[in-house]
């Protein structure tokens, strides 16, 4: 076990490397300024024709799932302990300013995130029973005929489920709920597995419609409690934002339990966790998104601008304030041990919301990410491939229960890495499409 995390945490240092966070925040820079920072200055219309259509029944062109149902099943994905122990992981490990560096990763990632979206829906396919998928690896094929790179995709995406979508997301479950309520960690993943059996065997439509109500619920239960601890608490915001900011360019100093972090910690666990907790150039969500009833790649693009934005900008943003003026964030605690030692510090039964929180969250996130699996698992051995893969996958959920932490972030992270690299080189070959296809649909809306 220790050899195998020292191979683990040497490939991670060179896949999270400047080369990886300058791709993934460049990439974003250079299709934000392509798209003339779209994403910026129409969120209006962006919110107007998503948040405010989250519950419209109107659907125009084709798709096996609604457009929200698409959505709600990635950020079902997006959504999970990312925003609650990952943004506690990030500022324990590199100070309070790497949430500055997540805000940076969130603002250009909502234009990669768009991207992602818009040639998904352009290169997706209809398999003879009439399902709908596409995602990285048919962009990759079809737009650039690089097969081989498809593949390549395909593996690490099926790996990377087990990390980001599974094992991480029960281990956080466990841990939350022993802290809470001393709940046996094997007890929470053997549950944990039952249940998301019973919805992943019924495939992207059971999945769908799950999420699309559990999604919204889930959000508002947490942004109610973070909304109330900020609050309460309102004197110390202005605080908690001069910390933000001092210490994404100065770095941190050692205190009470905290180690201290360097400028170039803040600014890799900020980009890193908000990349794992956004995941705007994974291509894991382009997957989902690829089933979704549309007529325009573009209208679907949105949902994928508005997925980064709650997701970051306003989600995680709750669970960093929130941490940060509670006065806890260098106790020394960690994940989402320090996210619920922050809520119980400033109002009473605060924990308990974390602990709903996040198994709402990751029960959510194992949903999403099962899916992504299979479909690329699909892609490398055909539709007959996709039962065996539930089977394997369902158990996993019980061993993350009883890992170790730190390993299965680590672990998370590099799988996220690998599987980014070939996406990122898709995306970045393929942004005339999304630009012409943008150009075409603002044009067509009045907007150019």
């Amino acid at each position: 076990m220790e050899l195998f995390e020292q191979i683990n945490s040497a490939v991670n240092a060179v896949v999270w490397g400047p080369p990886m966070l300058i791709l993934l925040v460049g990439l974003g820079i250079y299709l934000s300024i392509r798209t003339r920072f779209f994403a910026i200055t129409k969120l209006g219309y962006i919110l107007k024709n998503t948040l405010l259509k989250i519950f419209s029944k109107e659907q125009r062109g084709e798709g096996e799932v609604t457009a929200f149902q698409a959505v709600a099943t990635a950020l079902a994905a997006t959504v999970g302990t990312g925003n609650i122990a990952g943004v506690a992981t990030a500022i324990a490990l590199g100070g309070p300013g790497a949430v500055f560096w997540m805000w940076v990763s969130a603002i250009f990632g909502m234009t990669t995130k768009f991207s992602e979206v818009v040639l998904s829906v352009n290169f997706r396919e209809k398999t003879e029973d009439g399902r709908f998928v596409g995602g990285p690896m048919y962009y990759i094929e079809k737009g650039l005929n690089l097969k081989w790179l498809a593949i390549i995709f395909s593996i690490f995406g099926a790996i990377a489920a087990f990390g980001i979508g599974n094992m991480v997301q029960s281990n956080s479950v466990a841990a939350s709920l022993q802290e809470t309520f001393k709940v046996p960690p094997i007890a929470t993943g053997i549950v944990l597995a039952i249940l998301a059996a019973l919805v992943i065997i019924g495939g992207i439509k059971r999945i769908g419609a799950v999420t699309e109500k559990l999604v919204p619920f889930m959000a508002a239960i947490y942004i109610i409690g973070a909304i109330v601890i900020i609050i309460g608490n309102i004197t110390h915001i202005p605080e908690a934002f001069a910390l933000i900011f001092s210490h994404a360019f100065t770095g941190s100093a050692a205190a009470g339990g905290f180690a201290g972090a360097t400028v170039r910690q803040a600014m890799t666990k900020g980009v890193a966790r908000g990349v794992f907790s956004n995941e705007a150039g994974l291509g894991s969500a382009p997957i989902a998104h690829a089933a979704a009833t549309t007529d325009h790649p573009v209208r679907q693009g949105l949902w994928g601008v508005f997925e980064v934005f709650m997701d970051t900008i306003v989600i995680c943003t709750m669970t960093a304030l929130a941490i940060l003026v509670s006065g806890l964030w260098d106790s020394g605690a960690s994940g989402a041990v320090l996210t619920t030692q922050a809520f119980n510090e400033s109002i009473p039964g605060g924990g308990y919301i974390v602990t709903i929180g996040i198994m709402l969250f990751a029960f959510s996130t194992i949903l999403g990410w099962s899916y992504y699996g299979e479909k690329c698992i699909e892609y490398l051995f055909g539709p007959k491939a996709i039962l065996p893969y539930r089977i394997v996958y369902i158990p996993f959920i019980i061993i993350g229960s009883i890992g170790g932490l730190e390993l299965l972030w680590d672990l998370a992270d590099t799988l996220n890495g690998l599987m980014a690299i070939p996406n990122l080189i898709g995306v970045l070959m393929l942004s005339g499409t999304v630009i012409k296809l943008t150009k075409e649909f603002f044009k067509k809306e009045g907007l150019s």
